[in-house]
């Protein structure tokens, strides 16, 4: 069974939920003609607004949603994971996230959904949760990398078009040889990825892309990925 990872740069139901289009190819990429998915508030502190706008949005759809909350009584988590069929993990604060999930075992419980089958997804926080690294805004100052579940092997930047520090940072990293190649991914667009490599941008947005950023005889090189325009 092939195994995916859909990344979002930014956008989707977390700041435009007028559109569905990201949303809904989520969901046809399972082989359940109602499948559950279930998603993950943990990098806003289980925010109210972003869990009522979730279900506002999946509930309409063909699907069956649910959520995992961290800050209040939280549900046996390893039973309700292996059950999904999607895992949708919403923005916020990454190192937050990553450290309430190590602390109630999370990590190693998507892990092993993710090799049974699950699809998993997100935005912002919840793209560059899936890679080795992740460039993050979890500090009020400055980016960082910081290191994640490492599902997909790479660093991943989202929000590469939409926040001005980005792109001058990817670069200095990329010059300070502190990262080799930083997979970048604009809003509007999210790289899906099988079975741990790159298979196609998904532009959700007109003309938004994905590219492997590196550097080649001193320069900055972008190679972009191909794209299917939703």
């Amino acid at each position: 069974m092939d195994k995916h990872i859909i990344a979002i740069g930014g956008g989707g139901f977390g700041r435009n939920p007028s559109s569905n289009s990201i949303e809904k190819y989520i969901l046809n990429l399972s082989v359940k003609d109602s499948p559950r998915i279930c998603f993950l508030p943990t990098a806003t502190g289980d925010n109210d607004t972003y869990i009522v706008r979730f279900y506002s949005v999946f509930t309409p759809l063909n699907c069956i949603p649910s959520h995992i909350e961290f800050f209040n009584r939280t549900k046996d988590i390893d039973e309700h994971i292996m059950n999904q069929d999607i895992v949708f993990v919403g923005g916020g604060n990454t190192k937050s996230m990553l450290a309430v999930w190590s602390d109630w075992g999370m990590n190693n419980i998507l892990r092993n959904a993710y090799n049974k089958g699950t699809i998993m997804s997100g935005v912002s926080a919840g793209a560059i949760c899936w890679f080795t690294s992740g460039i993050t805004d979890s500090w009020n100052d400055q980016l960082k990398i910081l290191p994640c579940l490492d599902f997909i092997d790479g660093t991943c930047c989202p929000h590469y078009d939409e926040e001005p520090s980005r792109i001058p940072y990817v670069n200095k990293v990329l010059h300070e040889k502190k990262i080799t190649n930083c997979i970048s991914i604009e809003g509007g667009s999210a790289l899906h990825f099988i079975n741990g490599s790159p298979y196609k941008n998904v532009s959700f947005k007109k003309n938004k892309n994905s590219y492997n950023v590196y550097i080649d005889k001193g320069d900055i090189i972008k190679d972009s990925y191909s794209t299917l325009q939703l």
